[in-house]
């Protein structure tokens, strides 16, 4: 199979059938054998059922429909997990993303053998001061904490190899950051594409100002996986060392103050330096003991399921 598109929604009824016909024509125009790949996380109004609808009508269409609001990056690792073509596209489901835009992805990834290609919505339909200039100042964060040189890390329109998306672990809401971590799987050859971005035709926005902190902070994470995910030793290790040191240096000056230079001083606990000296001793002992569970963790974890499956389609 050429092409599974993997497309996860949240109450996006209206939207579904011109979406599905729209990939269907773009499929059939281009010969590509496909499927599509609907993900329903947690929809109240009737996208299962027009999503049912579909399946009934074209074999291509498959469905996963999620007991509730597991969220989409969770959408997309059950999509990812079905997906059985060569190369996976991924798109929302509000007909922000355009189909056109398929078949040169699909050439880049096959021509061209990137591992991933990833939109780029230059040209931008949402209010400026709500979407766009928040969304600049995250893609610049995200550029230079991760390395990866992309302009719209948050866009849903990218291309991948089917490789990549069965080695990575999309979860929590790590769905913006799916380059850095196909970078950190190994697969390092990330492409960009201007895509047309449109105005959104049925419904509102299912994302607020919140996600933007959340990305923030899910940035940070990343980050630090990135960097001691595999050895949080060597992070909490070095911490501990430096503060025991430090510790232990102020210690051993008031030893040897009381000791030997001016015994007849201050009693050692009314000075400041040994308040120092306990707490950054029991700080760095904090930091080694954080270590070797973080090491423990590590050793002993075990896959989690993080959604439940209320139904299937052609699946």
């Amino acid at each position: 199979m050429n092409i599974s598109v993997v497309i996860p929604l949240l109450n996006e009824q209206e939207s579904l059938k011109e979406l599905h016909d729209w990939i269907a024509y773009v499929m059939q125009s281009n010969h590509f054998s496909y499927e599509i790949i609907f993900i329903d996380d947690g929809s109240t109004d009737n996208s299962w059922q027009t999503i049912k609808k579909l399946a009934s009508e074209n074999k291509a269409v498959k469905g996963i429909r999620f007991l509730k609001n597991f969220g989409k990056s969770q959408a997309l690792h059950a999509g990812f997990d079905k997906a059985v073509g060569n190369v996976v596209i991924t798109m929302d489901a509000d007909l922000q993303d355009s189909p056109e835009e398929i078949p040169e992805l699909y050439n880049m990834i096959v021509n061209d053998d990137y591992d991933l290609v990833s939109g780029w919505k230059k040209k931008r339909y949402d209010s400026v001061i709500a979407k766009n200039l928040p969304s600049k100042l995250f893609n610049w964060a995200a550029r230079k904490t991760s390395g990866v040189k992309l302009h719209d890390f948050n866009c849903g329109l990218k291309a991948y190899k089917l490789d990549v998306v069965k080695n990575i672990d999309v979860n929590g809401e790590m769905h913006r950051y799916i380059p850095v971590l196909s970078k950190n799987a190994g697969f390092t050859k990330i492409g960009e594409k201007v895509v047309q971005h449109q105005a959104r035709k049925y419904g509102v926005t299912k994302f607020g100002i919140d996600r933007f902190i959340h990305g923030f902070l899910d940035l940070i994470t990343i980050w630090f996986l990135s960097r001691f995910g595999k050895r949080p030793m060597h992070l909490f290790g070095a911490l501990g060392v430096i503060m025991f040191i430090i510790g232990f240096g102020f210690a051993f000056y008031l030893g040897i103050d009381k000791l030997f230079l001016n015994p007849t001083g201050r009693l050692i606990t009314q000075r400041p330096q040994f308040f120092i000296a306990l707490t950054t001793m029991i700080i760095g002992t904090q930091f080694f003991v954080a270590g070797f569970l973080g090491e423990i963790i590590l050793r002993t974890k075990q896959g989690k399921k993080r959604y439940t499956v209320k139904d299937n389609l052609n699946l």
